[in-house]
């Protein structure tokens, strides 16, 4: 385990080497990890496990999609295919990867399957921080374990194809083994993770649900609306509007910032875009502010996932969200985007073959 220290913050930090193939298998080998759910997250992270040689089961609602798709994956019906109740029965490590309103209401039939020395184990701490909404308080004789990797479930399986790893972050809420960590860690490197660094069941949510409505999706989406209809109000173009938005800002910058860090993008830049970065990032910074304060306090006092529980849990939410996203799709700055991604060479080159 590595110890970083940036300020005054010492930080534990665990590698991929801590945990070699062997060593997941002496933890691991004698367990049945039981993935309930086949979102994102549920696909992502029990193809990973399987293919580092972790005994893995998924428990799906019968017959739906996620179980038509499991089956695509190659998992067996009856073998290592089955019904949530019977894979949380099976399990010995249970995988909680339902949607957070699916958690709240599959709990009462997953409750009476978690018996003693059996390790619960979520991807987001929602369920757990907010469990005068949810519900969801584990029995005292079971590991209670978190590890949350800071990406979608499709980065976490791409990423692990190429050979790569995802940072996550991983927490321990309850120990009732003695083996909560050693689980925690080996199904956190199994999966695909290349760091885990130590937070919080509480820590872990509040960070996500900010960052998600936050710079992640939320912010920047308005920041990036917000320019375009400034551009298209002035005259631009909506190729043109788009291009200066989103496709410098995703195809050029970010990855460069992602690499290197933004003191590096502002010393490698234009004197011009160097000068207006400088004068211009406290304006929006100092305008956002208040923003992210009203967020994280929404966040901290559980308005936030009251919300998401209620609606999620409308009859017609699926409907909903559906016209919402199509309203987005169907925008003038993403048909743009569509255009314009068509046009990337690499994308032109095989529509052209």
């Amino acid at each position: 385990m590595r110890k970083i220290q940036i300020g005054d913050c010492p930080e534990n930090v665990v590698e991929r080497a801590d945990y070699p193939p062997e060593r997941i298998k002496s933890i691991l080998g004698k367990e049945t990890v039981a993935v309930l759910g086949y979102g994102v997250q549920g696909r992502g992270q029990s193809l990973n496990m399987k293919d580092n040689g972790v005994p893995v089961i998924v428990g799906v609602r019968e017959k739906g999609r996620g179980w038509d798709l499991a089956q695509q994956d190659g998992w067996a019906p009856g073998k290592t295919l089955f019904s949530m109740e019977q894979a949380a029965e099976k399990g010995t490590i249970v995988q909680y990867l339902l949607s957070d309103a699916g958690q709240k209401e599959q709990w009462p039939k997953l409750k009476p399957l978690l018996t003693a020395g059996k390790a619960l184990y979520f991807s987001h701490g929602f369920s757990i921080v907010y469990k005068e909404q949810t519900g969801v308080i584990p029995p005292k004789d079971i590991d209670v374990i978190l590890v949350a990797p800071k990406g979608s479930g499709t980065t976490v399986r791409r990423l692990f194809l190429e050979g790569k790893g995802i940072n996550s972050s991983y927490a321990i809420h309850q120990d009732a083994t003695g083996r909560a960590l050693d689980r925690c860690l080996a199904c956190g490197i199994a999966i695909g993770s290349g760091y885990l660094f130590e937070t919080t069941f509480q820590k872990e949510v509040f960070s996500d649900l900010t960052g998600e409505r936050g710079v992640l999706m939320g912010a920047i989406y308005g920041l990036w609306l917000a320019q375009y209809e400034t551009l298209r109000e002035h005259g631009h173009s909506p190729s043109e509007a788009f291009n200066e938005t989103v496709e410098e800002a995703t195809q050029s910058l970010y990855p460069l910032i992602a690499e290197n860090g933004m003191d590096w993008m502002y010393a490698n830049c234009s004197a011009t875009a160097q000068r207006g970065a400088l004068d211009w990032f406290k304006k929006f910074r100092d305008a956002a502010k208040p923003v992210f304060d009203q967020l994280y306090e929404r966040v901290a006092n559980g308005a936030e996932t009251k919300r998401v529980l209620e609606t999620n849990s409308l009859p017609d939410y699926r409907e909903g969200l559906e016209k919402e996203l199509k309203e987005i799709a169907g925008s003038e700055m993403w048909r743009a985007g569509t255009v314009v991604r068509s046009l990337r060479p690499e994308r032109a080159s095989k529509a052209r073959g």
